[in-house]
């Protein structure tokens, strides 16, 4: 017996996509719950269904949760497309009646965040009244292709290939020490022999790390942190010497710039996007914006 027309077709459409594009962006049942603002157990029958109708499995699991397997992939990446596409369909029939609105996802570091993208974000807000901002801070560029975050901004002068974006400026580094504390130093004392605040060992390859090792190898760090903002901060409050971006400092009252600019650590900062969503009303929106509103120290 043959079966019937209808049994041959699969019942797989946008909203089994959009629950396997959840689980494979949440990474487990939990967090495609959260995505898709139901419980897990909803999601748990949704994918068991779904790979009972499609026939294969879409997700491997283990105790580190659900990894897609080559056809869950294909799948999350159709889902995608139908994602960006839908997007794109609501901006073009309401572009002409409504301004940007939505839910704008920015990743960057801490650093970033509190010295170049806060100080000027108050004018994208009241620019942009519809439109909502979620800042996830990380050292780690997260995956745009999975909408994990929809702009990132990073300093590098080798953006990924498969992103777009603007540079913004280049972010210019120097040591500096705080007043009080150089105040208290013997005098003629150089700066290389004196306290270091550095990057801990999660970051040994960091410019500013390869810079002193090059230049002052015997000058070991006394203290050591976990980020540029830290490091800032030590010099600030006297603990030590230590190299920092002239962007966080900005001519900060407490501070004495000793050696610097340095042209070895000069990078580029970016802001990127994927090409899918760039021309996006609310990432058009940021794009424009930081363009002309990010002014980095020379």
């Amino acid at each position: 017996m043959k079966p019937s027309y209808a049994q041959l077709q699969s019942k797989l459409g946008p909203q089994e996509l959009e629950i396997v594009l959840a689980l494979q962006r949440g990474g487990t049942l939990a967090g495609a719950a959260e995505r898709l603002k139901v419980d897990t157990s909803t999601v748990f029958r949704a994918i068991k269904r779904i790979e009972l109708d499609v026939g294969e499995l879409l997700f491997d699991r283990s105790r580190r949760g659900y990894v897609a397997t080559e056809l869950g992939r294909v799948l999350a990446s159709h889902a995608e497309r139908i994602e960006t596409q839908l997007e794109e369909a609501r901006e073009a029939a309401f572009h002409q009646a409504t301004e940007p609105s939505g839910l704008l996802r920015i990743t960057l570091t801490d650093t970033l965040l509190h010295t170049v993208l806060l100080p000027v974000l108050a004018r994208f807000t009241t620019l942009h009244p519809r439109i909502d901002l979620e800042l996830a801070t990380t050292n780690v560029l997260v995956n745009l292709s999975q909408r994990e975050a929809d702009i990132a901004i990073r300093v590098t002068d080798d953006p990924p290939e498969h992103l777009v974006g603007i540079r913004l400026g280049t972010m210019r580094s120097a040591v500096y020490g705080g007043k009080e504390y150089l105040a208290a130093q013997p005098p003629g004392r150089h700066y290389s022999e004196m306290d270091w605040i550095a990057l801990d060992d999660s970051l040994p390859d960091h410019p500013s790390q390869r810079w002193r090792r090059a230049h002052y190898p015997q000058a070991a760090p006394r203290h050591k942190v976990s980020n540029l903002l830290a490091v800032a901060g030590g010099v600030v409050n006297g603990l030590g010497v230590g190299v920092v971006p002239l962007a966080v400092m900005r001519e900060h009252p407490q501070v004495t710039m000793l050696d610097g600019p340095l042209p070895e650590l000069d990078i580029g900062l970016w802001v990127l996007a994927h090409p899918d969503t760039r021309y996006l009303g609310r990432m058009k929106a940021m794009f424009d914006f930081l363009r002309t509103a990010i002014t980095l120290p020379a």
